[in-house]
Formats: C-alpha cells, structure tokens, sequence
C-alpha cells in the first residue's frame, strides 16, 4: 500500500472538510430564493471568497454551532473518504478526479438533506469537471481505466434516472437526474459491474433509511425522501467494494 498518497489525500480531506460548511449554509435555501447572505444568527457573510468557503464559525456568534451550520462532521466525513479512495485507487491519475469531487458531493448532500434541492451551480459544473479530468487521465499511461466507457455509463445511468422520473416526478427529482451521470462516470471508469453496483446500493441505501423512517414514526409513505445523498453514498460504496 502506499502511503504517501493516503496522506496527501487526508490532508486535503481535511482542508476542503473545513472550508466547505459555508458554501453549504449558503447554498441552503428553497429553489427560486436568492443564496443565503447571513449565518443562522443573522451575522452577515463576508464578501467574496470568504464568504463561500470558511469554517461553520460565525465570529460574531456567541453559541457555537449557531453560525453556518456544523463543521466537524463534514471534515471529518471528507477526510475518510479521501483517504479510503486513495487506499482503494492508489497513485493513479484518476484519484485526483475523486478527491476534487468529494468536497462537492459532500456539499451536495448536506444542502440536498436540509432542503431536498441538488443547486445546478453544483451538478453541472461536477459533471463537466470530472469528465474532463478522467479525460486528461486517460492520455496517462499509468491509468487505470476506460474514458468512453464512463461516458456511456453517464448516458445509461441518466437515462434511467430521467425515465424514473418521467414515470413517477413525485418518488424522483430532477436534480437526482441531474447529478446520478455524475456519480456513474467514475463506476464506469472502472467497469459495468461498478455501474451495477453503485447504482443497486443507491437504491438500497434509500430503501433502508426510507423503511426505518417508516418504522419508527418518523415518516409516511407520502413524505418526501432527499435522494441525492444515496446517489452519492452508493457510488462512494461501489468505488471502495470494486
């Protein structure tokens, strides 16, 4: 195993972890409403930059917690997970296409489960990006896997999000269409049984959390479920089983 690339990745899960609480407060809000410009306590964001990426802390907030939303988890989250797919994918090219994409799937996933909405902000940009990187690493000779092929597994998977949700908008949203090419163009860098995989566990993952919900009173059957984070949490499943 190497080390060296495990390291490096836990280091900028753990920068990217800690900067991203901000962007996710902000990107936080109902669709059609403009990005949040305040903490939760009112405090206003600074300009710039800073105002997007920055700790959960609000200096001018006296409890903690109370500014931009909590920030520990997030890093914490990040810096796991970059460090697994760098033990799993080892000094390959493609591993720099999966630790700039950690941050914005973890972003996506705190703002999808606080207001069941996917920002195309996010997903369109994700998309472009990563198939443009697994683009460059296939001219590498040290890669290890196929681009065309991450790009049919793109086509196929929106496919059959966009057919999910034409039959049934209310169980699908447009922005989990959006974003599920996304997550399979790294399953299909590596192979169909990948694709299978992650999508399957997407599904289940939903399944599961949807049933405890039911069963411990939490929901009923006609509650809404943030999908998007189980479109992220089975691909991140299937890129560390394969």
């Amino acid at each position: 195993m190497h080390v060296y690339p495990i390291v490096a990745a836990a280091v900028w899960g753990l920068a990217s972890g800690l900067l991203l609480p901000r962007a996710a407060h902000r990107l936080a809000v109902p669709s059609g409403e403009p990005w949040a410009a305040a903490c939760l306590s009112g405090h206003p964001l600074p300009p710039g930059v800073r105002g997007w990426l920055g700790p959960a802390r609000c200096p001018g907030c006296a409890v903690p917690g109370r500014g931009h939303g909590r920030g520990l988890l997030p890093a914490v989250a990040c810096v796991l997970l970059c460090a697994a797919l760098a033990a799993v994918t080892g000094p390959h090219p493609e591993l720099v296409g999966w630790l700039l994409l950690v941050p914005v799937a973890l972003t996506l996933a705190l703002v999808d489960l606080r207001v069941f909405r996917l920002p195309d902000v996010l997903t369109l940009p994700a998309f472009g990006a990563t198939a443009a990187l697994l683009g460059g690493a296939a001219l590498l000779p040290s890669h290890q896997g196929s681009w065309l092929r991450a790009l049919l597994a793109a086509v196929a998977v929106g496919v059959l999000y966009l057919l999910l949700f034409l039959i049934n908008p209310a169980g699908m949203g447009f922005g989990d269409v959006k974003l599920a090419p996304t997550v399979a163009l790294p399953l299909g860098w590596y192979g169909w049984a990948t694709v299978v995989t992650g999508t399957f566990a997407a599904f289940a993952l939903g399944a599961v959390f949807g049933l405890a919900l039911l069963v411990t009173g939490r929901a009923t059957r006609k509650s809404p479920l943030p999908f998007g984070p189980f479109i992220l949490a089975g691909g991140a499943v299937a890129l560390l089983l394969r």
